[in-house]
């Protein structure tokens, strides 16, 4: 028999009993859809999150205090001789020639208070570099500079956030005090609205000079150095360049750590890879269970029509023949549910991408073909040892069965 018939004969019998074939589908219907959901769902995620990374700077390096090691029963603590300093920033400016761009990093909280109108925010101490180098625009006025930095100068670049909370509509912000934990601030800038970035309103920060912050906060040292190599291709180099040159200014002690963003990009990837992969074997529970209901309506199937299996032996089917009808039907019924659980998955994230129009969500292609494997999977599977039961029935006992 060609696999044409044995096609017709499944949908004959599929059209047959309508009821349990969508009955027996559903398992696989439901695991699919499972799978196709999660799955997708994990991948938006993960390049969301990339994407963002992406989006606050390229080729970024982050060199913070203290080196990454283990000593004896634990980890070594930071100490005064770790800290950082802005004469650190000032070394990598000078010697740093793979880098392009260095920036000092203080980070702090305060109370902002303009008028009787207060907010709790945060406060960062930055270079001039840093609007570069995290890809800030300036909607109005100007970033912080270096004359800002050298001179300790009290001015202040606020997002867009802060200036709605605390000067509204109608007042320029530019110009005007605002007072930093009792402290007076000038505001010389207004940064372009930035969004969430990981849920983090990027629009209700403020910016001041490093040195500023320093005093603002009684500190000598900063919280990390923010650095940009020239390209891709130079992030090792520069890596290596920021370690000699630091170790040589701290006296051969390489007492601090070097990230890149790559470090921390292979980081979250394979975090969300392995979250995205035990999601998906949880969804593939579902497949298993609709592989157990399919393979159990078969041995149904094949007890129903054992006389017809006799008759079609008797008048010269081959073993192979009662095999492939029943392992082919096994195959059509999975297949259908497969495909209806992708559809179903389609319009689902159809309506997430509606709603959530920031995250990434598709149905990609190898989702498409992960889903059918499965489908073909779970079917032949469940339709084989049904298919061998049926083949092996003896064609004189099956035409006595009543």
């Amino acid at each position: 028999m060609s696999l044409f018939e044995h096609l017709s004969i499944a949908f004959d019998s599929i059209r047959a009993n309508p009821v349990r074939t969508f009955l027996t589908t559903l398992g696989v219907l439901i695991g699919v859809f499972s799978v196709i959901l999660l799955v997708g769902l994990g991948d938006a995620v993960r390049a969301y999150v990339l994407e963002t990374f992406a989006g606050v700077g390229s080729n970024l390096l982050q060199i913070n205090a203290g080196r990454q090691e283990t000593r004896g029963f634990r980890p070594s603590s930071g100490t005064t001789k770790n800290k950082l300093t802005m004469r650190d920033v000032e070394v990598l400016e000078r010697r740093g020639f793979m880098l392009d761009g260095v920036s000092p990093i203080v980070l702090g909280s305060g109370e902002l208070r303009v008028a009787e109108l207060r907010r709790n925010v945060i406060v960062i101490g930055v270079g001039p570099r840093y609007v570069d180098l995290r890809n800030l625009e300036m909607g109005r006025g100007r970033f912080i500079d270096e004359d800002d930095v050298d001179h300790f100068r009290r001015s202040v670049v606020i997002g867009q956030t802060i200036v709605q909370e605390l000067f509204g509509d109608k007042a320029s912000p530019l110009g005007q005090t605002i007072y930093i934990a009792s402290t007076p601030f000038r505001v010389v800038g207004v940064t372009k609205k930035k969004g969430k970035t990981f849920g983090f309103d990027m629009d209700d920060l403020a910016f001041v000079p490093a040195t500023s912050a320093q005093d603002l906060f009684d500190v000598e040292t900063v919280t990390h150095i923010l650095a940009r190599a020239k390209d891709r291709n130079t992030v090792d180099p520069a890596i290596a360049e920021v370690k000699d040159v630091l170790a040589d200014a701290r006296g051969g002690e390489a007492d601090f750590t070097v990230f890149s963003q790559d470090d921390m990009m292979d980081m979250v990837n394979n975090i969300m890879g392995t979250l995205t992969f035990f999601l998906g074997a949880i969804a593939s529970i579902s497949l298993l269970v609709g592989g157990i209901g399919i393979m159990n309506i078969m041995l149904v199937s094949v007890k129903e029509r054992t006389r017809e299996i006799g008759v079609r032996r008797a008048v010269g089917a081959r073993w192979a023949d009662i095999l492939l009808q029943f392992l082919v039907e096994a195959v059509v019924v999975s297949l259908i549910g497969g495909l209806l659980g992708l559809g179903l998955g389609f319009v689902t994230i159809r309506i997430v991408a509606y709603f959530q129009p920031d995250l990434p969500v598709a149905l990609s292609l190898s989702n498409v073909a992960m889903a059918i494997g499965f489908s073909l999977a779970v079917g032949v599977l469940s339709g084989v040892f049904p298919a061998l039961r049926a083949a092996d029935l003896d064609p004189v006992d099956a035409l006595r069965y009543e």
